[in-house]
């Protein structure tokens, strides 16, 4: 029944149904893994909400200066238990995971300080914020921050590099547990503490900051627990669980949050003011499912892996990889298998399918960039979406699904689109 739906409704082939059932069996063991994980997790999330004896007071919105905001301040230390932290700030006013990343930047940096990272560039919407891309204004070099880069070794840390740039004036070092636009692995949460406990063995002063972005709930832990003083995110990727909106999170120590509040209101201000203006019902709802659509996002993220190894591409993780992300990459190889691939994600979207994505200048990044974005709400990863920059060796990368089953027909449709492609 459901095999005849999708060769009469989305044009799949026998070929394609009858390797995503070779998928399938493929994946079964990762599929556990992830629903073990997602148990956990889910479970940590339900103790949280009991001990802070959330209510339906909790769910209100305040306006203006939002002073003592319940909802507001309990979802903070919520955020903070569940993912190893002192503190946090929970806000939708934090616009992206970018955001939340300079405003840590920000806080903690002061001129003369230097940036160091660890794991190679940073995300390219990053670069301006450092000012490392030509034309930047207001960047952290305008404010006398220096910055210096460890590229890494096969997607391994360069400890012997990372020694080596730190000297008297490093006051902060930055990891990216994701890959962005990088082909490599994606650091565990324990790979991340070894990075850490490295620093810190150097100088126990120097701030880790770690951009968290697609990892929250892959894992049974976060890296505040082995060790960083920042974490940050974006409540439309994962903890936002697909109903939260707009806004950011930013966990750790309580002196580094405090810091860091200073520069997201003004010294002074803090996180006292900042109403939360209706939002806290979904933040608190999304946050309680976050668990189960992350566990649904990975098992989407091993079928496309699965699917496409069967087809002969190179994908990163490989599908019986433990994850700690909800990203996968695929190496297309080429300019039109990497559009069609994105074009297929877009058609198994449930908003905006009848869209065809093409490659445009987005802002913030070096490359022109393909990206379908079928989603609830504008820019939502963790609902499902593909992009990838127009550059060799043409790399696509997956996210996201708020349904295992409704994912795992995009990816169908994608796998489709890209056959169809290379025969025409």
């Amino acid at each position: 029944m459901i095999d005849k739906f999708l060769k009469n409704s989305y044009g799949i082939s026998d070929r394609v149904l009858e390797l995503a059932k070779i998928a399938d069996q493929k994946a079964a063991a990762a599929y556990e893994r992830a629903d073990k994980i997602c148990e956990y997790n889910s479970l940590r999330v339900l103790k949280a909400f009991g001990d802070h004896n959330v209510s339906e007071a909790h769910l209100g919105a305040t306006t203006g200066y939002g002073y003592d905001d319940l909802g507001r301040d309990t979802l903070d230390n919520i955020y903070a238990e569940i993912f190893g932290g002192e503190d946090a700030l929970v806000r939708h006013n934090i616009v992206n995971g970018t955001m939340a990343i300079a405003t840590c930047l920000y806080g903690i940096l002061r001129p003369g300080d230097t940036l160091v990272a660890a794991t190679g560039k940073p995300y390219d919407t990053l670069e301006e914020v450092i000012g490392i891309r030509d034309g930047s204004s207001g960047s952290l070099k305008d404010f006398g921050v220096g910055y210096r880069q460890v590229d890494m070794i096969d997607s391994k840390v360069d400890y012997d590099s990372l020694r080596a740039s730190i000297d008297g004036t490093v006051k902060a070092v930055i990891i990216q547990r994701s890959k962005g636009y990088d082909w490599r692995d994606t650091f565990c949460v324990d790979e991340i503490g070894e990075i850490i406990k490295f620093v810190k063995s150097i100088n126990s002063e120097i701030v880790c900051i770690v951009d968290n972005c697609y990892g929250e709930f892959v894992e049974d832990k976060e890296p505040c627990s082995v060790g960083a003083d920042l974490i940050v995110g974006s409540l439309i990727k994962n903890p936002g669980g697909g109903l939260a909106q707009s806004g950011g999170y930013i966990v750790g120590t309580k002196d580094a949050v405090e810091k860091v509040s200073y520069r997201l209101t003004c010294p002074g201000i803090g996180r006292e003011c900042g109403a939360s203006l209706g939002n806290n019902r979904t933040f608190y709802q999304g946050f309680f499912m976050a668990p189960h659509v992350v566990c649904n996002a990975v098992k989407a993220g091993v079928f496309c892996s699965a699917l496409f190894e069967e087809l002969g591409y190179e994908v990163n993780p490989a599908s019986d990889d433990v994850r700690s992300d909800i990203i996968t990459s695929i190496k297309f190889g080429n300019e039109s298998s990497l559009i069609a691939f994105c074009q297929g994600i877009q058609k198994g979207a449930p908003i905006d399918s009848f869209v065809v994505p093409m490659p445009w200048d987005m802002p913030g990044y070096e490359n022109q960039v393909i990206m379908a974005a079928g989603a609830f709400v504008q820019g939502s990863s963790i609902e499902i979406s593909a992009d990838g920059p127009i550059k060799p060796p043409y790399v696509g990368y997956f996210q996201g699904g708020l349904t295992f089953e409704t994912a795992r027909l995009a990816i169908m449709v994608a796998a489709q689109k890209v056959i169809d492609c290379n025969q025409n």
